[in-house]
């Protein structure tokens, strides 16, 4: 039965236009080891619009919000999407899933009806669980700016929390993403430093790598200094400022960065004999020049993080139920201001996430 749902359908690859809202959409049926997710909530990344603007194509020189209004005239479609193979139209959108299961696939247990679930937004069953491959929810798969979704039951996570759905929402990419940078880099009681701090992974990362141990010295707009000291770093240093005169050369044991762009080259000055550092994100730019003097005469690790160990998103789960993190809401928007709430998270005054809520209104 081919019940409609509303759903947010990517057309192609652009701007705000190629976002279609729609209340005639098919519900979807899940397959044998899928479950059916009611979605409650479904958070805003990243990711999302770069795959809306097809900024992940090798042709696209500048940062990422440079065009998130109207897309990269210099994108490729052969190349728009993260891992470079081109994307299927329409595709529902949204790498976070918060909600409950409606429906269970066959071999799934009927008693998994009614769990309330956040679903891992890399996904692997569909790749039989290769190492370095997988799928992400709302690009390689349709994902959460709809009423309904389906997933893989092994990837579908129950969690038991009084966290609001919106809350819940926000944990799946950037917690996610950012837990694996810290795993990644094997972050403990040290000094570290993360950029972006404000955004979704970075107010991840600094929860997560202060849950560690570590000392955080979070970069960020000076507006925002207060709200990320709030999150557990120890040093907020604005984002226009010389780091390595604010910090000094051989200062700190791992960068996490998610931003690139022009200030890159200090990031290696900044690591001490040793040091690590990981990234996940270029938002201000993907092409950085590197003395590789630095790189092997200081013994440096670079990570480049994206595929991630089925124990990142097992982690999140038992940090959630333990009480030991809690992401930043910083607004919510019906699911129909998909527009508005990209906008908003262009515009980069918030500091957290930013959630869309599909309606109410239940499909019989």
């Amino acid at each position: 039965m081919k019940t409609p749902m509303e759903a947010v359908l990517l057309t192609g690859h652009g701007g705000y236009e190629a976002l279609e809202y729609r209340t005639d959409v098919p519900l979807p049926q899940p397959k044998a080891g899928e479950v059916l997710i009611r979605v409650a909530a479904a958070g805003v990344n990243n990711t999302d619009i770069n795959t809306r603007t097809a900024w992940y194509s090798k042709a696209v020189k500048e940062g990422s919000n440079a065009g998130g209004t109207a897309g990269f005239v210099s994108a490729e479609d052969s190349d728009g999407s993260w891992s470079g193979v081109p994307l299927t139209f329409p595709r529902i959108q949204g790498a976070d899933v918060c909600g409950r299961i409606a429906q269970v696939g066959e071999g799934v247990a009927a008693d998994r009806i009614g769990e309330r679930v956040i679903v891992r937004n890399m996904l692997r069953t569909y790749v039989d669980n290769r190492p370095f491959e997988c799928w992400t929810l709302g690009s390689e798969c349709d994902g959460g700016f709809a009423q309904y979704t389906v997933a893989p039951s092994r990837e579908t996570f129950a969690v038991d929390c009084d966290w609001s759905d919106a809350e819940l929402a926000s944990i799946p990419c950037a917690f996610s993403t950012a837990e694996n940078m810290v795993h990644r880099a094997a972050v403990g009681a040290e000094t570290v430093l993360v950029t972006g701090a404000s955004g979704g992974v970075g107010s991840a990362a600094v929860q997560l790598a202060r849950r560690r141990g570590a000392t955080v010295i979070a970069i960020a707009a000076r507006s925002k200094a207060s709200e990320v000291l709030a999150l557990g770093a120890d040093r907020v240093i604005d984002r226009n400022a010389d780091l390595v005169a604010e910090l000094g050369r051989d200062s700190v044991d791992v960068v996490l960065d998610l931003v690139g762009g022009p200030s890159w080259p200090a990031l290696p000055e900044l690591l001490r004999r040793g040091g690590r550092y990981a990234t996940s994100g270029a938002i201000a730019g993907p092409i950085a020049e590197i003395d590789l003097r630095t790189l092997y005469l200081k013994d440096l690790t670079f990570y480049g993080c994206t595929f991630q160990d089925d124990i990142v998103f097992e982690n999140l789960v038992s940090y959630i139920e333990a009480g030991s993190i809690r992401p930043v809401v910083a607004g919510t928007y019906p699911l129909k201001d998909i527009v508005k709430a990209q906008e908003d998270f262009l515009a980069k005054k918030h500091t957290g996430k930013l959630v869309l809520i599909p309606s109410e209104e239940h499909v019989e």
